[in-house]
């Protein structure tokens, strides 16, 4: 998972902040979505994360990054669960998420499809491996993968 120079920069700030606090850092990305630049922070812990986690987070991280200031310009802070569809990025998420359904995204085609869902088997080697609903495993290298997620089933 690549991360940009600012992402390098907030991350040594962060994680001490989820940590003291018991909880897991799921993600961390900065982004400009129209005029405006967004640093989000997606944690998460077992059994769920609450809106008070949210709070102590974004609140000690604000403090430590006005103390710090490593980011030029203007952002928004946002900082939440990864929601039921979490991203899976770190390796220990393959793990963890092993025999769940997950949803894959291809940035390039295979067999005329960009989109898999399936039963998560594991990741060896940067090789994300999924049984289909019809028993077909499929193996897809992790770095041509756009995005892997939990899949919502209702």
């Amino acid at each position: 998972m690549a991360k940009s120079n600012t992402e390098k920069k907030v991350l040594p700030l962060l994680e001490p902040i989820v940590a003291e606090r018991g909880l897991e850092l799921v993600d961390l990305e900065f982004v400009k979505e129209g005029a405006n630049w967004y640093l989000r922070v997606y944690i998460d812990k077992e059994g769920g994360v609450s809106i008070d986690d949210c709070e102590a987070v974004s609140r000690a991280l604000e403090a430590k990054l006005d103390e710090k200031d490593p980011i030029e310009q203007a952002y928004v802070l946002e900082v939440s669960s990864p929601g039921i569809d979490r991203p899976l990025k770190k390796d220990a998420d393959f793990i963890k998420f092993q025999g769940e359904i997950i949803d894959v995204k291809l940035y390039k085609a295979v067999d005329g499809q960009k989109q898999f869902q399936g039963k998560l088997l594991g990741l060896d080697d940067g090789v994300i491996s999924l049984e289909e609903e019809d028993g077909t495993v499929r193996e897809f290298v992790q770095k041509d993968t756009a995005d892997v997620r939990l899949a919502v089933i209702f």
